[in-house]
């Protein structure tokens, strides 16, 4: 009820409103005010040129205060991520070229051609001409920007080179999920009946010989400067995004439908700590596609570094299958018969003393 009532009375307002205006134009009018809208109009018209001149110079200060915050004052820190911001300079020009001239038109012929008594109005209806010109114009124009975009497009995901290091990214709600294959160089096969939280969080088949070395860990994923990348894509639950803000990248996280990309990082990330003058820089993998109540904490991290390095953090790393089944763990075994060998060697050495002690009575 207190619905129909608030749209009554907005209804009502709004049509009290209409009303009082035509009265007023028509009082105006009826005493001879005709001079006065002239005026006004002239004033509008004036205002219109003020008004332009003003949205520029906002353009330009905002430009100046807040470009340095935005990703376009720092170079792409991928070789794709160069041909995406090639892509997005040559969309912003042509754009940017366009909409400052069709303002300054808009806004001048307001001025220019506001009411004036001693000028007559000229109308025609048609023209091919003029309709070919500003049909075809842009036609031409944003096909030729979209096949530069789709060429992009294949190239970000069409087929990684051959030396590219395979990392496969796995979305929940609300983190990642990153998986390495071992020293196979093959990701062992998963079934998603198998994801366990604690020790299989992607579900692997523990069965499948090529997933006993396969490498997991969650948040922060490490990647080699100067080496390709590909990222073989998934979720566990709802759709999410990949997003690489960095490195000028995205694609989306489908259950059971993996997508891929690939990209090469040109700068380490204390590389770019020094480009940015931000010593707690860090490359962000976020979550781009609203996917729940906690999508605003989904970010990982991605460690760009050198080759050396890489191979120093990968051979810290176990295999998952060991995580899943510590008593196949070979490190865990060999601690076990080091520690058996040490008990075993204990009972001996305190019967030899009792015996001794005996022997002495």
């Amino acid at each position: 009820m207190n619905l129909y009532l608030s749209v009554a009375i907005i209804t009502l307002i709004f049509v009290v409103i209409f009303q009082i205006s035509k009265a007023s134009e028509y009082v105006s009018i009826l005493k001879g005010e005709e001079n006065s809208r002239k005026q006004n109009n002239k004033i509008n018209g004036f205002l219109m040129i003020v008004f332009l001149v003003l949205g520029f110079v906002g353009i330009y200060v905002c430009n100046e205060l807040y470009f340095g915050k935005t990703l376009l004052a720092y170079e792409a820190a991928s070789v794709q991520g160069d041909k995406w911001d090639e892509m997005f300079w040559i969309t912003l020009v042509v754009t940017g070229v366009v909409f400052v001239a069709t303002q300054i038109i808009l806004f001048w012929f307001s001025y220019k051609y506001q009411e004036d008594e001693n000028r007559k109005v000229f109308f025609f209806a048609h023209s091919t001409k003029l309709e070919l010109i500003w049909t075809a114009i842009p036609a031409i124009t944003l096909t030729v920007l979209v096949i530069f975009g789709l060429r992009n497009w294949f190239y970000f995901t069409g087929d990684a080179p051959k030396n590219a290091m395979v990392v496969e990214v796995t979305g929940k709600q609300f983190g990642w999920i990153f998986r390495y294959p071992g020293k196979d160089a093959v990701f062992g096969k998963k079934y998603y009946r198998n994801i366990d939280p604690a020790t299989n969080s992607v579900g692997i088949i523990w069965d499948d010989k090529y997933a006993q070395d396969d490498i997991l860990t969650e948040q922060t994923m490490y990647v080699v400067k100067g080496q390709p990348v590909k990222l073989i894509i998934g979720s566990r639950d709802v759709i999410h995004d990949v997003g690489l803000t960095a490195f000028r990248l995205k694609m989306d996280a489908v259950p059971g439908i993996p997508t891929t990309m690939w990209f090469t990082p040109k700068f380490t990330t204390k590389e770019m700590r020094e480009k940015t003058g931000n010593p707690n820089y860090t490359y962000e993998i976020s979550c781009d596609q609203m996917c729940g109540n906690g999508h605003y904490s989904m970010k990982g991290i991605i460690e760009v570094v050198e080759q050396e390095e890489y191979d120093l953090w990968m051979a810290k790393q176990k295999a998952q299958y060991y995580t899943a089944f510590p008593e196949k763990d070979p490190d865990a075994i060999k601690a076990a018969e080091a520690g058996g060998k040490v008990n075993a060697e204990a009972p001996v050495a305190k019967d030899s003393t009792a015996k001794v002690a005996t022997a002495k009575m």
